[in-house]
C-alpha cells in the first residue's frame, strides 16, 4: 500500500526523471513532459493512493460526528432524567418534611444553597460593578476593509496558499 512516506519518494524520484529527460531530450514542452513522467514513474498512482486513503477518512469523520451527535442527544436525555429525578427526589423530601435520608448505598439531606444573584436591569446597577473589558479584535471586518483597498497601520493581507480541492463522482 501506498502512504504518505512512499509519496514524498515517488517526488523526489519523478523530479529526479524529470531533470534526466531534460538532460538527455532538451527543453520538451510541458505536456510531452508530463505524459513521458507518467508512463515512467509512480507518481500518480502514489497520490491516487493517498487521496484514496484521505477519502475514507473523511467518510469515517462524517460517521464518527453523526455517531458523536447521536452520543449527544442520548447524554442530554440523559441529564435531564437526571435532573427530573433529582428534582423530584427534593420535592419529595421537601414536601414530607423528610430532610435526611439513610440507606445502606447513599444518604441524602435536604439543605439550603446560597442565595443566588437575580439581576433585574444592568441598567439600573452603578458603574463600580462592572468590570472593564479589554477591546477585541474585528478580524473580519479588518480583513474586509484591506480587501475592499484599505491601507490599515499593523495589518496586511497575505496571498492565499495554494490548496487542493478533491470532489468524488
Amino acid at each position: 500500500m501506498m502512504g504518505p512516506s512512499n509519496l514524498k519518494f515517488e517526488v523526489t524520484n519523478y523530479q529526479i526523471l524529470a531533470q534526466e529527460l531534460k538532460d538527455r531530450f532538451g527543453e520538451l514542452d510541458h505536456e510531452t513532459l508530463q505524459d513521458t513522467l507518467e508512463g515512467i514513474s509512480r507518481l500518480p498512482e502514489a497520490i491516487g493512493a493517498v487521496l484514496r486513503s484521505s477519502l475514507e477518512d473523511e467518510a469515517l469523520i462524517g460517521s464518527l460526528k453523526a455517531r458523536l451527535n447521536d452520543l449527544d442527544v442520548r447524554l442530554e436525555r440523559l441529564r435531564g432524567r437526571y435532573a427530573a429525578k433529582r428534582e423530584l427526589v427534593r420535592w419529595a423530601m421537601d414536601r414530607s418534611g423528610l430532610s435526611k435520608l439513610q440507606a445502606e448505598d447513599f444518604s441524602a439531606s435536604l439543605r439550603k444553597s446560597p442565595d443566588k444573584l437575580e439581576v433585574l436591569s444592568e441598567d439600573l446597577i452603578p458603574a463600580n460593578y462592572f468590570t472593564p473589558q479589554p477591546p477585541r479584535l474585528d478580524r473580519r471586518g479588518l480583513a474586509d476593509a484591506l480587501k475592499g483597498g484599505a491601507s490599515v497601520e499593523g495589518a496586511r493581507l497575505l496571498e492565499g496558499e495554494l490548496s487542493l480541492s478533491v470532489r468524488v463522482r
